[in-house]
């Protein structure tokens, strides 16, 4: 997948020359001008398909399922039942296994695992996992990334997703790191989103995405019960959701691991 995405690039980098060398200054700013309106477009599109000003201002979402976990595009046989709830704009609980007694707790940058046993501070890997999924996640992007006047918007075109034809549109923010979104050209409802980071040990770049299905309205919001993850082209992890919820009440002690902690049975 590495040469494959180099090789893009590389031509990618090499069009880009040619058209600007082919074209005045003037033409080139026109043509920049309508290609990040065009983006603009779908994005406003995506969020209203999603429920417009409603969407934008959830306070907390909740989701119950099943996860399942891959290797290199192969089942692991881990599955497991997860209860998840969010509180944006950096707060997560998810509950895992049929009695919920393993709780993950994540309040800002920092992230524990609460068992019977107490409480630990997750591997910092997995931590910057959760914290990078975060940053990168559309609500992030249509809140944090779009206000920002120094984001880029730039329309890619439109390619096929899962057999959907999709436009796709990529973000770059001021630090130069990137979200790309691909929306159902026709419902105009999130396909697939993507991002890049260098891996700080081997300095290469890594790519992960999620793609999202079977759409059911849920409190009159658009919501995917299927939910896949891949890491550099490789399945990592299926959910599959059984309910969902918007805009919650939330108890004060939810995001608190010591409180979850006392009432996790011994």
């Amino acid at each position: 997948m590495g040469s494959v995405a180099r090789r893009q690039g590389l031509r990618l980098a090499c069009l880009v020359v040619i058209v600007a060398s082919l074209h005045p200054v003037g033409a080139q700013n026109e043509d920049g001008a309508a290609n990040q309106k065009k983006a603009r477009a779908t994005l406003d599109a995506m969020v209203t398909a999603l429920g417009g000003q409603r969407w934008l201002t959830l306070t907390s979402t909740m989701q119950q399922g099943r996860t399942s976990g891959f290797y290199q595009g192969k089942p692991t046989g881990m599955t497991a039942e997860f209860y998840e709830i969010q509180k944006f704009p950096d707060q997560t609980r998810v509950e895992l296994g049929k009695k919920r007694d393993v709780v993950e707790i994540i309040s800002g940058d920092h992230s524990w695992e609460v068992t019977y046993k107490g409480k630990k501070e997750l591997p910092p890997d997995q931590i910057q996992d959760i914290i990078r999924r975060r940053n990168h996640s559309i609500p992030t992007a249509m809140r944090v990334w779009l206000s920002d006047p120094r984001t880029v918007l730039i329309y890619g075109g439109q390619s096929l997703v899962e057999r959907h034809l999709a436009d796709t549109t990529t973000l770059i923010n001021s630090e130069n790191d990137s979200i790309t979104i691909q929306t159902d050209a026709e419902t105009h409802l999130p396909l697939r989103r993507s991002w890049q980071w260098r891996d700080p040990l081997y300095k290469d770049k890594n790519t992960d995405a999620e793609e999202y299905d079977d759409y059911h309205l849920v409190d009159g919001l658009p919501t995917a019960y299927t939910i896949t993850r891949y890491h550099n082209g490789d399945m990592t992890n299926q959910r599959f959701l059984y309910h969902a919820g918007y805009d919650i009440p939330l108890t004060p002690d939810m995001f608190d691991p010591d409180q979850a902690a006392a009432k996790i049975k011994k």
